[in-house]
């Protein structure tokens, strides 16, 4: 067998491997990012004074009772909404009840006098009349007259207070509102105006927050107020209504009262900020971006700034003057106009492809309730 064809094979393939040896591997193509863009444009720099604050009743009321006794029960819970002239609380009312019946027992008693001594006046008016009597006696009969109808009408005032009393032991609500407290419970022995409701009236409502002694002089009566609520983005109008006249003693701060605009009524307890007029320092309008889309090397800040013709990313230096909240303030550097990328900046590189990250929606699940002939 000659052994010269194999050998050949053999060498020529040593000889392909070792050339594939020596070539340099082709590195893989760059991955295209998504990235978010802010477009560059001029706003105004907010350089004011911020407070949190709660949105509070203009009218709270703790509500008790007006006679002393038992609690029986509570009809309400916090948190409910009650009606004007709804039942609240009851005290136990027998006490009560007995001292009506006694009062209109003394009542009655009173009218039987009173009709006596009317009788008996009569009588002895037709006596002078024939001047069967003297004068005096008539008189005398006169006053006794005079005072069985004195002794009615004070059994009457006491029958009407005992019934009162007897009414006020059932707490009602004196006008509409949300129950906010509940300070008593069933058993209870209360005295005369123990609080056993708390209830914050319908209507006008009152954003509180509180100031330090520095800056309550420039707070003044219906100076304007941005009111900001934390769960949403919704923006109020407000005036300021009232600014306490000494300071908290613990604090050392002034609470200040603000009143919301039109119709607009925020939940209670609701967690708000407000920006007032007053002490706003609002200047020229800048350049500022979220501190996101800073790029730090070690001794300069530097954006990336997106070329839309060749979709690819450029790193632009840029100085930066001061920060405003979560934005920076650019001093110079950038352009109105200009699309810097906010989100994914340290996965980029220059010259690198990138796309715009475009949120998807998420499909809403089929229902639960749809028929079964659906799903065939």
């Amino acid at each position: 067998m000659n052994p010269s064809p194999f050998l050949f094979r053999f060498a020529l393939i040593a000889a392909v491997a070792a050339l594939a040896a020596c070539t340099k591997p082709v590195p893989p193509e760059e991955p295209v990012r998504a990235v978010k863009v802010v477009v560059v444009a001029a706003d105004g720099i907010r350089s004011g004074a911020e407070y949190a604050a709660e949105v509070r009743p203009r009218t709270e009321s703790r509500l008790g009772f007006r006679v002393s006794g038992k609690l029986l029960r509570r009809m309400v819970e916090a948190g409910q909404h009650v009606s004007a002239g709804q039942a609240l609380a009851q005290l136990d009312a027998q006490d009560f009840k007995l001292s009506v019946d006694a009062a209109r027992a003394q009542l009655a008693a009173a009218v039987a006098n009173r009709d006596l001594a009317a009788a008996d006046f009569k009588r002895y008016k037709d006596l002078r009349d024939q001047n069967f009597i003297s004068a005096a006696e008539l008189e005398r009969r006169d006053v006794a007259l005079k005072a069985a109808q004195s002794q009615l009408d004070q059994a009457q005032a006491q029958f009407a207070a005992q019934g009162n009393q007897s009414a006020y032991a059932t707490l009602v609500a004196d006008a509409a509102g949300v129950v906010t407290s509940v300070d008593a419970e069933p058993g209870q022995v209360l005295a005369v105006g123990t609080p056993v409701v708390r209830i914050a009236q319908d209507g006008a409502r009152d954003v509180v927050f509180s100031v330090p002694e520095d800056k309550v002089g420039q707070m003044k009566l219906g100076s304007a107020v941005e009111v900001r609520a934390w769960a949403s983005a919704a923006v109020y109008q407000g005036k300021v209504r009232e600014v306490s006249a000494s300071a908290d003693p613990v604090t050392r701060t002034f609470v200040v009262k603000v009143t919301l605009a039109g119709a607009d009524v925020l939940p209670l307890g609701t967690t708000v900020s407000v920006l007032p007029q007053a002490l706003d320092r609002s200047g020229p309008a800048v350049i500022k971006l979220p501190t996101s889309a800073l790029q730090h090397d070690g001794t300069a800040v530097a954006v990336w700034v997106l070329e839309r013709a060749s979709m690819t990313v450029r790193l632009q230096p840029i100085a930066i003057a001061t920060a405003d909240g979560n934005d920076v303030v650019v001093a110079s550097g950038l352009q109105p106009g200009m699309e810097v990328v906010s989100a994914g900046v340290h996965v980029l590189s220059p010259g690198q492809k990138v796309t715009i990250y475009r949120e998807q929606a998420v499909p809403s699940a089929p229902s639960a309730l749809a028929p079964a002939s659906a799903a065939k």
